[in-house]
């Protein structure tokens, strides 16, 4: 097939590169969100049936898992499928966890629509996502839309919850939960008209390419899958790996896993309104923009493993004196405790990514992938776990302390990942 001839094509004011950007920044923003909702809604589930916690962090934690294994094979089906197809199924997915939930009779159902639906919908979805399409529609900005669109998949988890939980308390969970369905259907037509898989299906090469002498790459026929397991093989031989591997799944322990999760139950049993603590989370999203922009300038600069080191501690600290600072009204101590944690939310992310890069060199996307994937195992098991300490004990207090020691854990393993483990032997 003929390669469009980009620079006969007249100068657009806007480049089309910025707005499939920006509607995959609003598809990861709502997917976040759509992930984050179980949270908000564990409250009225457990005042209308009577679910014990420890059955619904496990579908949170079915869907936590899910959203983090699927995103090594996301880019397989992108390669087979088109972004724009994905999306629009993974968007379908959703729609169907999100909408099918209503009927639910049985804890056990929640396994199906929050688990199976919803997390491989947004699985789909992740930061995959985000590195495809700022791989192929940018050569300038490559770094500046990498992070925005992380931000904006991280801060979606946040940034909706006040909507779903103010219409979980005021209208009802059935409610909510067909607003997400809506929501996602409504994003199915902007994906399916803007997306598309590259800058030539625009007539246009990407932003920041010469449009004369830039040359269309050769575009995957298959093997995606097994680059992904081949990347996976090559990375668990060596210690470097595990050192990232196991601490950034505690950087999902500590972020979605706990707080992400069970911040909001844990301020109810201390009196405060969801509504109010979901307005919390929200805060938190907010500073994570922040946070995470700062901390890709400072991973230019310093050293990622220190970065890492200070980032866990400040974690470690926080989550050891949540305990004292949760009451039933908002004050000046739970405030700092949101700043804090919200710059640090996912300031992991760009030294993580930059020392997979320095130790894996090729492999370093791909080998990525995998340490994103032990994130969210990470989030699963911390998910399922602080819901049995709060059935065991009525207290989510062990579960806090358990988060803080592991960060203690995480930043001593931040200084093993050494770029000269693998040495000469990178491809």
């Amino acid at each position: 097939m003929a390669t469009p001839d980009v620079s006969s094509r007249p100068t657009r004011r806007v480049h089309p590169a910025w707005w499939v950007a920006a509607v995959a920044f609003l598809a990861l923003f709502a997917a976040a969100g759509f992930r984050a909702a179980p949270g908000a809604l564990m409250v009225p589930l457990n005042e209308e049936f009577g679910w014990t916690v420890t059955s619904m962090s496990a579908a949170v934690s079915l869907n936590l898992v899910l959203f983090g294994l699927v995103a090594p094979f996301a880019a397989a089906l992108m390669d087979r499928f088109g972004m724009r197809q994905v999306m629009c199924a993974a968007l379908g997915l959703i729609a169907l966890g999100a909408g099918g939930s209503v009927v639910m009779t049985a804890s056990w159902q929640l396994l199906v629509f929050w688990g199976l639906l919803i997390g491989g919908g947004t699985g789909s979805m992740a930061l995959v996502l985000a590195a495809t399409v700022a791989n192929r529609w940018f050569v300038a900005r490559r770094g500046l839309v990498m992070g925005v669109l992380t931000a904006g998949s991280a801060t979606g988890q946040l940034a909706l919850l006040p909507v779903v939980a103010a219409l979980a308390e005021n209208v009802g969970w059935r409610a909510a939960s067909l607003v997400i369905a809506a929501a996602a259907l409504a994003a199915v037509p902007l994906v399916w008209t803007v997306i598309r898989d590259h800058p030539e299906d625009r007539g246009a090469a990407p932003y920041g390419a010469d449009p004369v002498t830039w040359t269309p790459p050769a575009r995957a026929t298959g093997g995606a899958v097994a680059r992904a397991l081949e990347g996976l093989s090559y990375a668990v031989r060596r210690r470097a790996f595990w050192a990232l591997a196991v601490a950034f799944a505690i950087c999902g322990a500590t972020t979605n896993g706990l707080i992400g999760i069970h911040f909001i139950p844990s301020a109810h049993d201390h009196g405060m309104s969801t509504t109010t603590a979901a307005g919390l989370l929200a805060m938190v999203g907010v500073f994570d923009i922040a946070g995470t922009v700062a901390s890709g300038w400072l991973t230019d600069r310093f050293d990622p493993r220190l970065l890492l080191v200070g980032y866990y501690t400040f974690r470690g600290v926080s989550l050891m004196l949540l305990p004292w600072l949760l009451s039933d009204s908002v004050h000046p101590s739970m405030v700092l405790f949101v700043v804090i944690y919200g710059l640090d939310w996912v300031a992991t992310v760009p030294p993580t990514a930059v020392l997979c890069r320095e130790i894996f060199g090729d492999r370093g996307t791909i080998v990525f992938g995998w340490v994103f994937a032990s994130h969210q195992v990470g989030a699963a098991l911390a998910a399922l776990g602080a819901g049995v300490v709060r059935d065991s004990f009525g207290s989510y207090t062990y579960a806090w302390w358990a988060g803080a020691a592991l960060c203690v854990v995480a930043a001593t393993l931040s200084i093993l990942a050494r770029p000269r483990v693998v040495g000469a032997d990178l491809t």
